[in-house]
């Protein structure tokens, strides 16, 4: 036997056996419930033959008949929060057969290469990553089993296809991957992760994911906070059932660990035999795709949430932040030279319908944006984002500190000296500048800068408040959004899978939430009060040199909004400002505008 197949056949044993040992579980707590009535018919049994007799046996065999009834309720009760509980499905955008037939070809194509089951169908997600994932558990949502359930009018349908693959996983691939992959590489990424539906399909590993699944679920379910007068009644019981159900859960942690990295072992030697080569290689794209992907939701997009806008072509967006990296970075020298090759997102009907509904998930999924578009959440492109996004976030936050500053009673700067109609002062560069410099020498320790900062923050967190309260009452609560249906999106993206559906984009991906609170995923922790003050200073100076001296709002795919001066980005705003902020210095920023021609004394437009 090859090297192959022993590490193989070894993996699938001892997932296995794992399997089996979780299956022991069940069958342990099974008979634990059945042992009372056991007792109880054995005591019965013996009383009507007359071997055990009189008042103190009779009291002992209603006793346990008492207690059996008790457990095999107790019993019931677990067993039918196990099999009704909802297991955890992954926020995805499901892709019918119609809207990726050539992705779909491709997948089989490995699968048989591989000979295993083919996936019952294809999910992107906003994310480099790419796993299987079951969703044919009896009290899984609609839209789930929809997904899982092979396309009838797509090639290789028919009862015998039916039959194989209607318990097979979903396979969800990282949207990122299709834009920045090309086909060779994407088909050699997802070797290994196809190859796992084989020791899938084994009925003792599927019986025990269900078993597990379902406990995790009833635990999440005990966990749900109570709503409604029926739900509150029954609070204590199925916090009870919850914790019998973690107390399985625990035990069986273990060995569902050893199991699925026994699955993982078998695939991944399974996958050996196709495109092994190639796969080393793409294994550093995807390394290259996280770090790109990352910096474009912390540096690009995420201001745009904050602003009310959603960058629609978020995956397209990688592309060029991961060019613009391998231009800057000799790490990734060559990379580039790759992308005359066909890229894997050819192989979707309408690339540019899964980009926008893999973009509008991320927005829910790392920012908690509203459910439904509308004048305050609303789609922007790459060639908008500079004056949507970049000038309307220096203008806004140009905008809060004037009115903290005007709330403070901080007079205008002494080369202005003036007000406008309401009787607030001129908002002018110099103003801020003044004030954070009147406490040179003590840094922001200084009464004005701790006051200032803590303003912004109040600020801050009163506008994100109003912004959340606005965006529940125009949708559902947070947590539990319906879904958007601006248009019906072409090829079947997004639809409730092969059914199609009439919802948008992003219609039936989201009534795969759960109570859960928005965002599921932070990107950032929150901010410091200094470093708000420190956002809004830079915003303000960008505004004055926009206003001016020319300069104009850009994008850098790397980090996100930034100040063009002479067609030039210029990043070297950064220290000047936190010398101003942190230690009353305005001794660097007076330089820094001094070369760049800004006015501090012209006042500067405001949203």
């Amino acid at each position: 036997m090859s090297d192959t197949g022993t590490g193989e056949e070894l993996g699938a044993q001892a997932a296995r056996a794992r399997a089996l040992a979780l299956l022991r579980i069940r069958s342990r707590a099974t008979a634990v419930a059945l042992l009372p009535a056991a007792v109880a018919v054995v005591l019965f049994a013996a009383g009507a033959q007359g071997f055990v007799g009189g008042g103190g046996w009779d009291a002992v065999r209603w006793s346990v008949t008492a207690c059996a009834v008790i457990v095999l309720l107790v019993a019931a009760a677990v067993a039918i929060a196990v099999v009704r509980a909802k297991p955890a499905v992954s926020p995805t955008v499901p892709l019918s057969e119609k809207a990726a037939p050539d992705l779909y070809r491709l997948v089989r194509d490995l699968a048989d290469r591989l000979e295993v089951p083919a996936p019952s169908a294809i999910a992107l997600t906003p994310d480099c990553d790419s796993w299987l994932e079951d969703r044919t558990h009896p009290a899984a949502d609609r839209v789930a089993k929809e997904a899982a359930r092979p396309d009838p009018d797509g090639p290789g349908s028919g009862p015998g296809r039916r039959r194989r693959v209607q318990a097979a996983p979903v396979l969800v691939i990282g949207s990122p991957f299709l834009w920045w992959m090309r086909v060779a590489e994407l088909r050699a990424v997802l070797a290994p992760v196809v190859a796992g539906t084989g020791p899938s399909a084994h009925p003792d590993i599927a019986a025990a994911r269900r078993f597990v699944r379902g406990l995790d679920g009833a635990v999440a379910d005990a966990a749900a906070p109570a709503q409604g007068p029926v739900r509150g009644v029954l609070r204590l019981p199925h916090a009870f059932i919850g914790r019998i159900a973690r107390l399985l859960l625990r035990s069986c942690h273990s060995h569902a660990a050893e199991m699925e990295r026994g699955v993982a072992a078998a695939a991944s030697t399974r996958a050996q035999a196709v495109d092994y080569g190639l796969r080393i290689v793409a294994q550093e794209q995807v390394g290259l795709a996280y770090a790109g992907w990352d910096r474009l939701l912390t540096r690009v997009a995420l201001p745009a949430w904050r602003m009310g806008r959603w960058p629609s072509r978020l995956d397209a967006g990688v592309v060029s932040a991961l060019t613009e990296l391998s231009r800057r970075d000799r790490l990734a020298d060559g990379f580039t030279s790759r992308l005359g090759e066909r890229p894997a997102c050819d192989l979707l009907e309408e690339p540019g319908a899964a980009d926008e509904a893999a973009s509008l998930l991320a927005a829910r999924l790392f920012h908690g944006g509203p459910a439904e578009t509308g004048p305050d959440w609303s789609p922007v492109d790459w060639q908008q984002y500079p004056e949507e996004v970049v000038d309307r976030k220096w203008r806004t936050e140009a905008a809060r500190l004037h009115r903290v500053l005007d709330d403070m009673g901080v007079p205008p700067a002494s080369s202005a000296g003036a007000s406008d109609v309401a009787g607030a002062a001129v908002p002018t560069l110099a103003r801020v500048v003044e004030h954070l410099a009147s406490g040179n020498g003590r840094g922001s320790g200084s009464a004005s800068g701790e006051e200032l900062a803590a303003g912004i923050s109040a600020a801050v967190a009163r506008d994100e408040a109003e912004a959340q309260a606005q965006a529940r009452s125009q949708g559902q609560p947070q947590g539990q959004p319906q879904g958007r249906t601006p248009q019906p999106v072409p090829g079947g993206i997004g639809g409730a899978g092969p059914s199609g559906g009439s919802g948008g984009s992003g219609g039936d991906v989201l009534d795969f939430w759960g109570p859960d609170p928005l965002p599921l995923f932070p990107l950032q922790p929150p901010r410091t009060g200094t470093e708000l003050l420190a956002d809004h200073v830079a915003a303000m100076v960008c505004c004055a040199a926009v206003d001016t001296a020319g300069a104009a709002p850009g994008l850098d795919w790397l980090d996100g909004p930034a100040l063009l001066v002479d067609g030039a980005r210029r990043s070297d705003l950064g220290i000047p400002v936190l010398s101003l902020v942190e230690d009353g210095d305005a001794g660097p920023l007076h330089s820094w505008l001094a070369s760049v021609g800004v006015r501090t004394d012209k006042p500067v437009r405001l949203v």
